[in-house]
């Protein structure tokens, strides 16, 4: 009965998000035609390559064990810093978005400084980070709305090539390289096992404080050119950029198999996820249903998510610990 259960969960675990998404289009085309057409269909892709870039980024510190709250507030950072280059100071566009991104950068930085080299969980460190970057973008904008119209910056949220958006080649090429990492090399391997275990991580002789530093600065940048994209697209910047970002990424994370507590997880689940939460919001938007009950949905969606990774966690150390006392015995 048991090995049954544990069959079902890790079902529901593996493919549960492919479902669910296969299961989302089909019921969202049929209650809104909208959402079969070629304008929706880009402003979707335009839309998830955002939360996309973000829960790469999300997914790296999350198989680490730990969790970046900031993300969202580095994409108000490097797209407030980016456009005030621009528009205020009058830097070329090149420049101007490569210092938004260094400054982005360097709040994931901080982080991975902070969080390698100390014992304070990376929820407090990025909490605090998170309202460190909310409060540099308000005093950098004064509290203002930056437009940027230049056609080299706009064209990173609207261009597009041979009829593709730019966005779409841009992920690709993200997933390629995060895939590459994590299956390909031995920084990859690293990650896995430090997440899986620290402890035996560093005892054998993997340096733990490294791999935490790449992870959360991998993270700063992805959400910096995530916060270019978001300026490209809306064709402004503010300090309130980025706003719950951190939730559509963890959601994305976690709903494409990554689990909470590290060490399990991979790209191409994420991007599934990140499919679903992209096309859960944008019907829910063309259905007319109210954002407040958005949050609800998306909250929920998560809690299923994170209870299906924790009953999958009791039942793996179960049949751990019944195979070591079998042995015993």
């Amino acid at each position: 009965m048991n090995e049954n259960k544990n069959k079902v969960i890790n079902y529901a675990q593996d493919f549960g998000a492919l479902i669910a998404l296969i299961l989302l289009v089909a019921g969202i085309s049929i209650a809104s035609p909208s959402f079969r057409t070629g304008a929706n269909f880009l402003s979707l892709l335009r839309q998830s390559s955002i939360n996309g870039l973000i829960a790469f980024g999300m997914t790296f510190v999350i198989l680490l064990g730990g969790i970046d709250l900031s993300v969202g507030s580095v994409i108000a950072v490097t797209g407030c810093v980016s456009a005030g280059m621009i528009t205020w100071v009058g830097l070329p566009v090149p420049v101007g978005i490569l210092t938004g991104i260094l400054c982005g950068t360097l709040v994931g930085a901080l982080n991975g400084i902070i969080i390698s080299r100390t014992t304070i969980p990376a929820f407090i460190v990025t909490l605090a980070t998170m309202n460190i970057g909310r409060g540099i973008a308000r005093i950098y904008t004064h509290a203002q709305t930056i437009a940027v119209l230049d056609d080299p910056y706009t064209f990173w949220g609207m261009g597009s090539i041979l009829g593709l958006p730019i966005q779409l080649y841009l992920i690709i090429a993200v997933v390629v390289l995060t895939s590459f990492i994590l299956n390909r090399t031995g920084l990859g391997r690293h990650i896995y096992a430090t997440g899986g275990n620290k402890i035996a991580s560093e005892y054998s002789g993997i340096n733990v404080k490294r791999v935490t530093f790449f992870v959360f600065v991998l993270s700063g940048f992805l959400a910096s050119l995530a916060g270019v994209l978001t300026v490209g697209r809306t064709f402004t910047a503010t300090m309130i950029m980025g706003d719950g970002a951190e939730m559509d990424a963890i959601a994305a994370v976690v709903l494409g198999g990554t689990s909470m507590s590290g060490g399990k997880g991979s790209i191409s689940g994420t991007v599934i996820g990140v499919i679903v939460i992209g096309i859960l919001k944008n019907g829910m938007n063309l259905l007319g249903i109210d954002s407040s009950w958005q949050y609800v949905v998306q909250g929920i969606v998560i809690l299923i998510a994170v209870y299906i990774d924790y009953i999958k966690s009791e039942g793996s150390a179960l049949s751990a610990f019944k195979a070591m006392v079998g042995k015993r015995a």
